[in-house]
């Protein structure tokens, strides 16, 4: 957090802490801020994820070095749409462009390929993790592509000016989707026959470059592995479509079973099938650097959460916050022992201490099943939350921070004015829920600035 930019939310710097309860009316002092330079370096971070090297990359040597040769017994004669298994479950085609010169040795080829950059697809899905497209689009822009679900948020990266590859993660939903997939010259998923059938009908003048799904245990979207090539075969069958590249996506890839089986299922599925390969979210990104494939598609990383915490934090894998929580104290409380604090008297203090009450409830998106003891930080300081989430309020601990007073910052996550930090993961496991939901519940009430 050395290089972090950090920010002190003007509301706190512009109006003077609260007094007494006859002062002027202010604006509710409840602030998101989305931090650009959070954002671009965790594409940073999974870009020097999505690098392989020999060194790192061993296995895909051994292999490699292991194979036959062009012309050997068992590869065939050529290179005419031959492949090589790759661990990982990667299959590279051999072609001209894959050979310096015509006595080359094919494995070269493939090492070249597959020991540079996988290529990052910026997932902006659910409008960004709740971040906003707009607020996050100039820091993301560096990726390669960005992978979202809604044909809205398609259109609004157009409009924003990327001109690069936008992947549709779920596909179309009915035919008339095929048309504006053409008009902005949209790649999308395919998982079902019905999507099939919806492009063999579409008339188009421009083929469409889809990405077949293969369900390896996830069982949600996806072809079952023995299902797998026959949709396979169909599509690239289809005038309509111009390539077809294949995708799965893991179940655990952030557990203790890991991605060995699924792997293996997509291995063996399409080992001889050309077409790029995309594997990887965040989890295995991270996690499982021999399933990165072609394109890797980081999503919750980039915003500054830990896609396997409590196991690792931001921390461990080097992320940032991207979006930064923030109010204000606007009163304060002398408890006796014995006193209650909130609706259902769900805290009693055992001995005397101070509260404070900051402006911000589950109104406001924060979670309301949060418990006593959930982290905030008061002025930089870490302490907890006691008694029921209000829809406007909670109220806050402040023996660990004795100076607070009326108008003290509160940050619910993210950065404090100070450069203190409190990463979404802990108020989310404090909550029992992930980063994920906290980012996305963001409510519209709350004003967003980004910096």
């Amino acid at each position: 957090m050395a290089n972090a930019r950090l920010y002190h939310p003007p509301h706190l710097a512009l109006f003077p802490p609260l007094t007494d309860c006859s002062c002027s009316i202010v604006p509710r002092p409840i602030l998101a801020t989305i931090h650009t330079d959070a954002l671009t370096h965790n594409l940073n971070r999974a870009r020097h994820a999505a690098h392989q090297t020999d060194a790192t990359n061993q296995p895909l040597r051994e292999t490699l070095n292991n194979s036959p040769r062009v012309g050997a017994p068992g590869f065939g004669m050529g290179c005419e749409a031959q492949s090589t298994a790759i661990p990982g479950g990667i299959a590279s085609i051999c072609n001209e462009a894959d050979r310096p010169n015509p006595g080359c040795d094919r494995r070269e080829g493939v090492v070249q390929r597959f020991l540079s950059s996988a290529r990052v697809w910026a997932v902006v899905k659910a409008n960004a993790y709740g971040h906003g497209i707009g607020a996050v689009f100039d820091a993301l822009r560096g990726a390669d592509g960005f992978a979202l679900l809604d044909l809205r948020e398609a259109e609004q990266i157009r409009a924003l000016g990327w001109r690069g590859p936008v992947l549709l993660l779920e596909g179309v939903f009915e035919p008339r989707d095929l048309e504006l997939c053409s008009r902005l010259s949209l790649w999308h998923a395919v998982h079902c026959d019905a999507q099939i059938e919806m492009l063999a009908a579409h008339k188009t003048q421009q083929p469409h470059r889809v990405f077949l799904k293969m369900n390896t245990g996830m069982n949600r979207l996806g072809f079952m592995p023995e299902r797998f090539r026959a949709a396979w075969t169909r599509l690239n069958a289809l005038p309509q479509v111009d390539e077809v590249s294949l995708m799965t996506h893991f179940s655990e890839a952030d557990g203790a079973r890991g991605i060995d089986a699924a792997l293996d299922c997509f291995t063996r599925v399409t080992q001889d099938l050309p077409g790029e390969r995309t594997l990887a979210n965040s989890a295995a990104l991270l996690r499982h650097p021999r399933a990165l494939g072609d394109w890797v598609r980081p999503g919750i990383m980039l915003y500054g959460s830990a896609p396997d915490f409590p196991e690792h934090s931001i921390a461990h894998w080097q992320l940032q916050p991207a979006m930064t929580l923030a109010t204000r104290l606007i009163a304060t409380q002398d408890l006796r022992a014995g006193d209650t604090v909130g609706y259902g008297s769900l805290y009693t203090a055992a001995q005397p201490m101070r509260i404070g009450i900051a402006a911000v409830g589950y109104a406001d998106g924060y979670p309301r099943h949060a418990p006593s003891g959930t982290p905030v930080l008061v002025d930089g300081v870490r302490t907890g939350l006691v008694g029921r989430v209000s829809m406007d309020m909670i109220a806050i601990d402040l023996s660990p921070a004795p100076s607070a007073h009326i108008g003290s910052e509160v940050t619910l996550w993210g950065r404090s004015a100070g450069g203190a930090v409190l990463p979404i993961d802990d108020v989310a496991h404090a909550a029992g829920t992930v980063g994920y939901e906290l980012m996305c519940a963001l409510a519209p009430r709350v004003p967003v600035q980004t910096v």
